[in-house]
């Protein structure tokens, strides 16, 4: 885990100036990947105290113009931001809880996938949603399933 010295190093590298709230942003999204916003907001509120929702969203949109942070959109999912950029990784969703994991691409360099038409686009990116159960979600149901079966 990067400390502090390591953020504001990042920081200064992307040329934005470091902040309190930039700091405890980029921390929450090392600490906690693929939260949404409003669970961001919570862990900053809990390191600096009062903090309004718009500096973080601000936070949030000036870091992943950087660079320095990825937002995801999981189908069905709000916004969710990671800290693991600047590699061609895709996700998979859990259907029943929602947990998301990291994938790494399975063949080669961006994009790891060639559409059949790719209609004259420079394509240089490919995002693959993987759905299914987590390992907890699935224990669950299979408890749930032997549960009715005995009554």
């Amino acid at each position: 885990m990067p400390t502090t010295p390591d953020f504001e190093h990042v920081l200064r590298g992307a040329a934005l100036r470091v902040t309190r709230p930039r700091l405890a942003v980029l921390s929450a999204v090392h600490e906690h990947p693929h939260s949404d916003t409003s669970s961001i907001i919570g862990v900053v509120r809990d390191d600096l105290g009062e903090v309004s929702h718009q500096a973080v969203y601000d936070v949030l949109r000036a870091l992943t113009a950087a660079g320095l942070v990825r937002c995801i959109e999981p189908p069905g999912s709000v916004a969710r931001y990671e800290a693991r950029v600047g590699d061609n990784h895709h996700h998979v969703v859990c259907r029943s809880c929602g947990a998301i994991a990291d994938v790494d691409c399975a063949v080669g360099p961006a994009p790891c996938l060639t559409p059949s038409d790719g209609h004259g686009f420079a394509i240089d990116e490919a995002e693959v949603v993987f759905r299914g159960t987590c390992p907890e979600c699935a224990a669950r149901e299979e408890k749930a399933r032997q549960d009715k079966e005995r009554t």
